[in-house]
């Protein structure tokens, strides 16, 4: 009777030990499992990130080679822009924002120039000119016209007040006060300390366009030559409307407008405009680099003053920069 219980009690304790040198194994198995898959999903998002890091790159180096390509043209332009020549089967570039595509071995870049004298400079164009722009991207009159009188009220030298604007006593009385410059802009985000101002009226949001990209500091021109300025700048314009802007944009696809007879301007206009070849050497390059078959990019955004045959100055440099193409 021992033997049989003492028999017993030694299959039944081998038994055991099986099952639990089973479960042992299966654990271990799983944890190796795991262990597997997660260096699988760490190897694949380095290699994703490498990619995602390699086109970055590439798509930046695009861009920048875009800004030198249009560099080149701009001293093509100042030496050729009264004249009709091809260059590597392309007409003399145009300097009111029209796009061009290079293509390259990795993708391609997407770059456009706009003389400042196209846009409206925030230190001397006109007040009417920069409500219209304002009023026409969606901002009240009631607004429009706080920030115009508060632009006015910034940069002249006394302390008086427009009848909507402000000056060092408003700024003073804000939680973080700073005094009225009464003196010109510098910069262009110098406006978001203008009261009324916003960041989404200046650089717009996912609704609306900002109005960053129509301004400049440096045409120091009252009035914006028509044969540069966008089609937003032109509407600002007393007297131009929708139509008539398409009408202006569609004639420089093939020219340039030499006279207000060629459009039959309304009188209106005639304070605000200037007609014919800009005198400025000043020019916005946007450069978008992109890899082949994607949407997005990288953007530089430089604004470049071209002096005599061969020199060039960077006026600033944004990189990213952000488009709204």
């Amino acid at each position: 009777m021992r033997m049989k219980i003492k028999d017993h009690y030694l299959r039944n304790l081998g038994t055991t030990e099986n099952g639990i040198a089973l479960i042992i194994v299966l654990w271990i198995l799983t944890i190796l499992m795991v262990l597997a898959l997660s260096f699988s999903y760490a190897a694949r998002t380095e290699i994703y990130s490498t990619i995602a890091f390699r086109e970055s790159m590439e798509e930046k180096f695009l861009a920048e080679a875009g800004i030198e390509r249009a560099i080149t043209e701009l001293f093509y332009y100042q030496m050729y822009k009264d004249q009709t020549i091809e260059l590597e089967g392309l007409d003399v570039w145009k300097v009111d924002n029209t796009p061009y595509d290079i293509q390259t071995g990795t993708g391609t870049c997407n770059i456009r120039i706009i003389d400042e004298m196209g846009k409206v400079d925030i230190n001397a164009g006109s007040e009417v000119v920069l409500k219209n722009l304002l009023i026409n991207s969606g901002v009240q009159p009631e607004q429009a016209d706080i920030i115009v009188d508060s632009m006015m009220d910034w940069k002249d030298p006394d302390d008086l007040h427009r009848l909507n604007g402000a000056e060092s006593d408003y700024y003073m009385s804000l939680p973080v006060p700073y005094k009225a410059k009464d003196a010109n802009f510098d910069t262009l985000e110098e406006l978001l300390l203008v009261k009324g101002m916003t960041p989404e009226i200046l650089y717009g949001n996912n609704e609306k366009e900002g109005i960053i990209d129509f301004l400049t500091v440096n045409s120091r021109q009252r009035r914006i030559n028509i044969n540069a300025a966008p089609r937003e700048v032109l509407m600002a314009v007393p007297g131009i409307t929708p139509e008539l802007a398409d009408t202006i944009i569609n004639i420089r696809q093939t020219g340039k407008i030499d006279s207000p007879q060629m459009i039959a301007l309304p009188p209106d206009s005639l304070n605000y405009i200037i007609t014919g070849e800009s005198t400025s050497a000043t020019f916005t390059v946007t450069s978008t680099g992109r890899s082949k078959n994607k949407k997005g990019g990288y953007t530089v955004r430089a604004v470049v003053n071209i002096s005599g045959q061969d020199n060039y100055r960077i006026l600033s440099y944004k990189s990213p920069a952000t488009t709204k193409q």
